[in-house]
Formats: C-alpha cells, sequence, structure tokens
C-alpha cells in the first residue's frame, strides 16, 4: 500500500475515533439521567402495586377481569426497542427471541399480535409481515408519561375487550453500564399480584371493586412505563459501551497503520539511499 493511502487512512480513522468518543460521552451523560429514572419510579410501582395486592389477595369478593386466567385464543407481545443502531447486540438480542418465540408458540398470524416501541422494531416485524397492531417511534431519551400513556393504554384496552387473552411484555433490563438483562415478562393478566404482601393496613372508599376499577389499569400501564424507563437505561449504556469499544478498535487500527507507515516511509528511504550509492558508484 503506497504512502500517501496509508496515510488516508490514518486520517479517516482518526476522524472516526473523535465521533465515536463523542457519542460515548454523550450516552455516558443520557446514562446517568436515565438510571435516575428508573430508579426514581420504582418506589410508585411498588406502592401501587401493595396497595392492589392487598384488596386482591384481602378479599374473596373484589373480582376484576385483569386478575382472572381466561382460555388464550390470541396473545399480544409488547416489544421495547430502540429507534437508533449504534448499540451493540441492544436491539438484535430481543429481536431475535422474540422472533424466535413467536414462531414456537404459533402456527398462524391470526394467534397473536405486536404492539412495538421502537423505529429498529416496527421495521424488523413490518420487514417480516407481522402483525403489527400498533406501534409508536421517537420517544425521548428522558421519556415522560405523557408520551407512551396513549399506547400504554392502548395495550391495556386490548386486552379488556378480549382482543387479546395474554399480554407479554419484552425489553431489556438495565443491570450496570456494563449489563443488560433481556427480560420476558407476563403482564396480563396480573395473576401474581395476589400473592403480594401488604405490610401497611387500609381502608377502602367507596369500594374494594371501584378501586380496584381504577388502579389496576394505572398499575398495568406504570409496569409499562417503568419498563420504558429501564429499557432506555440499557440502551444508552449499550450505547456507550459500543462507542468506547469502536474508540478502542479505532486506537488499535490507528497503530497498525502507523507502524505500516514508518515501515514502508523507512523502506523507501532506503532504496532512495541504495539508487545514491548505486549511481555514484557508477559514476566512479
Amino acid at each position: 500500500m503506497a504512502l500517501r493511502d496509508i496515510k488516508a487512512r490514518i486520517d479517516s480513522t482518526k476522524k472516526t475515533k473523535q465521533i465515536t468518543k463523542a457519542m460515548e460521552m454523550v450516552s455516558a451523560a443520557k446514562l446517568n439521567r436515565a438510571e435516575q429514572n428508573a430508579r426514581s419510579f420504582g418506589p410508585y410501582v411498588d406502592k401501587i402495586q401493595e396497595v392492589v395486592g392487598s384488596i386482591a389477595s384481602g378479599s374473596s369478593n373484589a373480582k376484576h377481569s385483569m386478575l382472572l386466567t381466561r382460555p388464550v385464543k390470541k396473545t399480544g407481545y409488547f416489544i421495547v426497542t430502540a429507534d437508533r443502531g449504534l448499540a451493540g447486540a441492544y436491539n438484535s438480542n430481543i429481536l431475535r427471541h422474540v422472533y424466535r418465540t413467536i414462531l414456537e408458540r404459533h402456527k398462524s398470524p391470526d394467534e397473536y399480535a405486536l404492539i412495538v416501541i421502537g423505529k429498529v422494531g416496527v421495521n424488523f416485524f413490518k420487514s417480516r409481515k407481522m402483525s403489527v397492531m400498533d406501534s409508536i417511534t421517537g420517544v425521548a431519551d428522558q421519556p415522560s408519561f405523557a408520551e407512551i400513556k396513549a399506547i400504554a393504554s392502548k395495550a391495556v384496552g386490548l386486552y379488556a375487550d378480549g382482543t387479546f387473552d395474554e399480554l407479554y411484555m419484552y425489553y431489556n433490563h438495565y443491570v450496570s453500564a456494563i449489563q443488560s438483562d433481556l427480560t420476558e415478562k407476563k403482564l396480563l393478566p396480573l395473576t401474581d399480584i395476589a400473592t403480594t404482601k401488604s405490610s401497611s393496613s387500609y381502608e377502602y372508599e367507596p369500594s374494594e371493586d371501584e378501586i380496584l376499577e381504577v388502579l389496576l389499569p394505572q398499575y398495568a400501564e406504570s409496569l409499562i412505563y417503568g419498563a420504558l424507563l429501564d429499557a432506555k437505561a440499557a440502551e444508552h449504556a449499550s450505547r456507550m459501551t459500543a462507542m468506547r469499544n469502536a474508540t478502542d478498535n479505532a486506537n488499535e487500527l490507528i497503530g497498525q497503520l502507523t507502524l505500516s507507515y514508518n515501515r514502508e516511509r523507512q523502506a523507501a528511504i532506503t532504496q532512495e539511499i541504495t539508487e545514491i550509492v548505486g549511481g555514484v558508484a557508477a559514476l566512479e
């Protein structure tokens, strides 16, 4: 390879390194806020779960369709992905898992439908002619509940009106800056909420049934929002790690190219000296 070509590759790799380094720093800043959002939302979900669990386990008269298991004719899948790539295996892991799960569980497209957050997920499933019932893209890096309330309410409503008989949610759970776990959660029916033990004593007004009618949809929507906050933290962490790895790879490549450049330059100088010496010898 010519010296000029090696020098051009070194320069282009250095520019790429600057970009990946900047993206890493941006993702790190976003991760700090996303992590705080996810953790601060946790106590609210825990408390509403405690109240609902107290009613469901403490009264044999309190019944709600969201607490009851029914024969499954159609399954809903709520999937959280990102709008952009450059985040390592963040999107591919969850999409491959959901796709494989659907093919194993269902023989017909009439047996399932998808609700998808994120452009990557929407494009993936639509390109495979799979039934995307609803979707939302362009969710902010630090999302508010108002942004996803409509799609969360619709997902809960589709179960309530019998369109779905069960609803699963898939997202990447944030563990640390270098680890996120693919999570599958059965969102509806809320069959395990009755086992939640309350440490507090409550008096219900006007009635337990009316309270469940209001709280259960809010609780299910809160689980969706909490999963989105969790997934956003995992997304920023994955992108930060991916950009850090890209920066490290760029440094390694620059080192290899610089070594090649010095070798080629030394060889060219040696060749020139040899030619000069040969010319002088010929003159003598």
